[in-house]
């Protein structure tokens, strides 16, 4: 393998690189083009950089299927979850959900029950695509059956849901930035609690508000508790059982769709309309492969851009120095989030921003701050922001199993944007207090 030493770049190739990936992919959110498509000249131009430093395609193409590699999870989860809506519809399952979480959760306070039942969720099973996958899907659906803002519902859900994918104990994304950032488990949660809870509380007050101010109220199916079926329940059930028992995300759905695929059969479903549902997806509402094909194709050229920048350093060089200057928390908090901005914007997964962004910063955290204001700056921006931006694998993940683009919902989703807002009042607070103790000091030595 090459030394990296030996293949540095200049601030004016990794600017380019930025641009014209950024470009790209803009071009084709915004003229709604494939994503791959828009991606494509990004990733052509990391090839060339790479080739120029006399590096061989063959090597090259090794790292690529490395970084694909790494990314072939998530492209068979977001495979298997283009059937789970589909399967779940032909079962009778939507429809049964939609009925009883009527029941469950009341329209009057539908935004903030939402918002606290994926929270719950969350901080258990520890991941957002399992909370969104357990209960988003039929809050949603209910959502859309009342004619309730489903992209409220959906800022809602998702907010929740990134309270335990950040915060729980049971996160691969928290087990990640603790071991990045060398900070115990312990020590890291006690670390943003300073920011968790606030932005709950905001969370709360929000969703509150909107539903007061919510007025459009459809009407309330009626519903007896002599239809409940269990049959019709058991796909959801399995589903959450499974994460639950930690046995894994693609066990969960694999499991769920052909418990709803049986069903759906035993129900009078013919296999060719079932086959014809999980192709095509629910009109009206969505799912089938037909419609995810598209994004599989991104992810498995995100994971190949993604590997090179990993092995070859390329954007080392922009963030080496960056926090040189820095002379306050507060500056040294202002350049983490927008470094760790830049590199989410690049990398389409959650993963290399920590990695990149907490081993680059680390020394320069311990030589002048703590390393657990680095975690929770990190925590407050690093595991967020690949959550926010259109054309990255959580976001993409996210907005599938809701059925929803990040553009929709985003706004409503406050706990993401709200907490890199909090982290810097915390930080000039804290920089507050360390200067008046300094000036205290000062006083009594004179």
């Amino acid at each position: 393998m090459s030394k990296l030493n030996n293949h540095r770049f200049t601030h004016v190739q990794i600017s380019t690189l930025i641009i014209t990936t950024l470009t790209g992919v803009l071009l084709s959110v915004s003229f709604h083009i494939p994503l791959f498509i828009g991606f494509l000249p990004g990733f052509v131009f990391l090839v060339l950089l790479i080739k120029r430093k006399r590096i061989s395609y063959l090597e090259i193409w090794e790292i690529c299927k490395k970084g694909v590699n790494k990314t072939q999870t998530v492209i068979f989860i977001l495979f298997l979850v283009s059937f789970v809506l589909p399967s779940w519809y032909e079962a009778g399952t939507i429809k049964l959900l939609v009925s009883v979480a009527l029941h469950i959760i009341t329209p009057d306070h539908f935004f903030l029950l939402s918002f606290i039942i994926a929270m719950l969720f969350s901080m258990t099973l520890g991941t957002s695509i399992g909370t969104l996958s357990a209960v988003g899907i039929p809050i949603m659906s209910t959502a859309i059956s009342i004619d309730l803002a489903p992209h409220i519902v959906a800022g809602a859900l998702v907010s929740g849901a990134f309270v335990g994918d950040r915060t729980s104990p049971f996160s691969s994304a928290f087990q990640l930035l603790s071991h990045t950032v060398e900070v115990s488990i312990k020590k890291q949660f006690k670390a943003l609690l300073i920011t968790t809870i606030p932005a709950i509380l905001i969370g709360i007050a929000f969703y509150s508000f909107l539903d007061f101010e919510n007025v459009q109220i459809g009407e309330v199916q009626s519903f007896s508790w002599g239809e409940l079926s269990f049959i019709k329940l058991l796909p959801p059930l399995i589903l959450i059982g499974v994460v639950l028992f930690r046995k894994g995300i693609i066990t969960a759905f694999l499991a769920s769709i052909i418990v709803a695929s049986i069903i759906s059969i035993i129900n009078g479903s013919t296999f060719s309309q079932l086959l014809h549902a999980l192709f095509f997806g629910v009109k009206g509402m969505g799912g089938g492969l037909i419609n995810m094909y598209t994004l599989l194709v991104f992810l498995a050229l995100a994971g190949a851009y993604n590997g090179l920048l990993e092995e070859y350093k390329v954007i080392q060089p922009l963030i080496d120095g960056w926090l040189l200057t820095s002379k306050t928390l507060i500056e040294d908090s202002m350049k983490t989030i927008i470094a760790t901005f830049g590199i989410s914007l690049i990398a389409a997964n959650q993963t290399l921003p920590i990695i990149l962004t907490g081993r680059t910063l680390l020394p320069h955290w311990i030589n002048t701050r703590t390393k657990d204001d680095l975690a929770r700056v990190m925590a407050d921006s690093t595991m967020l922001f690949p959550g926010m931006i259109p054309w990255s694998v959580l976001t993409i993940m996210c907005s599938t199993v809701l059925g929803l683009p990040v553009t929709a919902y985003l706004p409503y989703a406050i706990f993401l944007w709200s907490l890199p807002l909090i982290t810097i009042v915390v930080s000039m607070f804290k920089q507050y207090r360390k200067n008046n103790r300094s000036t205290g000091i000062l006083h009594r030595a004179t």
